[in-house]
């Protein structure tokens, strides 16, 4: 099967604690009269976790933040094309449901809120289920409720050699703008409410339309900048404390150099054996980030997942 002729997709496993059992939300569609997982392809441009996000809000009227990835499914349509769906959790707030605007339509019958247990028999395809059982294994953990920490090296910035200001002044380059832009409405997908950002031109000017389009304000921190870094003032254990200790989400934009120390602290802070899996969250392109999912309810549980993406433009 050659990979161009694979159609993408994402969805995701939404889910909400019903008199105090987990339920999870089915669709009925009403022309394939089966019951699935909400998901949908990809359109021209868009990411994955920006897929996700806008099928779950087209199919099902809710707006909800990308929790832990939970896989993927690949198989045959009738056609004879591979489908393959890229899945996170994404878990719907009161507010979510009260703002819902899902009508049934020709696509979507109906949604239907069930219990783990009951959806393994409701669903109509393995894949789904398969799935489901991921999402399933987070439950019994219990550590569905989560929150990240998005780490993002700054954008491609101009070569040293071709700057002749000092290097915390050294601005993006024309690729680096677009990647600031193209960051945007990915990073979106996770819902962050801070941004802590070195104070290096590069980093500000990386994070600077994200600011804009969520409403979020900058905050900036010269303990994780290159220069502090470099001089050994650099105090990134406070920084990554307060945002573990927080609980909400966040994106970091920080450096090459610093990043495998912001990864290594956030492991120390929750009790996560370091391994490669670790640092290779910190191994970024300029313009990549890493998602950190950690739990909202145990901050000793350790790193519950870490998802790795690379710059878009």
């Amino acid at each position: 099967m050659k990979a161009e002729t694979a159609v993408y997709a994402a969805g995701a496993v939404c889910w909400r604690i019903i008199d105090g059992r987990m339920h999870v939300l089915l669709i009925h569609r009403t022309v394939h009269g089966d019951v699935t997982i909400p998901k949908g392809k990809v359109d021209p441009g868009e990411s994955l976790p920006q897929t996700a996000v806008r099928e779950i809000a087209e199919e099902t009227g809710l707006a909800i933040a990308l929790g832990v990835p939970l896989g993927i499914s690949r198989y045959l349509m009738p056609n004879g094309r591979e489908k393959v769906v890229h899945y996170w959790a994404g878990e719907v707030s009161d507010q979510a449901l009260q703002r819902s605007t899902f009508k049934p339509n020709g696509e979507v019958a109906a949604l239907e809120w069930v219990t783990v247990k009951r959806a393994r028999s409701y669903l109509s395809y393995a894949p789904d289920v398969e799935i489901l059982e991921s999402f399933a294994a987070l439950v019994d953990q219990g550590v569905t409720s989560t929150f990240p920490l998005i780490l993002l090296r700054h954008g491609k910035a101009v070569s040293r050699d071709s700057w002749k200001g000092e290097d915390t002044a050294r601005p993006l380059s024309r690729r680096g703008v677009e990647q600031a832009a193209a960051l945007v409405e990915t990073i979106r997908a996770w819902h962050p409410t801070r941004i802590v950002s070195s104070p290096a031109v590069r980093c500000v000017t990386t994070v600077r339309p994200l600011s804009a389009a969520n409403g979020v304000e900058v905050k900036l921190d010269a303990r994780i900048s290159q220069d502090a870094w470099t001089h050994g003032d650099a105090d990134v254990r406070r920084v990554v404390g307060k945002r573990v200790r927080s609980g909400r989400s966040a994106v970091i934009c920080s450096h090459g150099p610093v990043l495998p120390d912001i990864v290594r602290e956030i492991a120390l802070a929750t009790s996560t054996p370091l391994g490669s899996y670790v640092t290779d969250a910190a191994e970024l392109e300029p313009g990549g980030f890493s998602v950190v999912h950690l739990s909202a309810t145990n901050s000793g549980s350790g790193i519950i997942s870490i998802e790795t993406h690379a710059p878009r433009a």
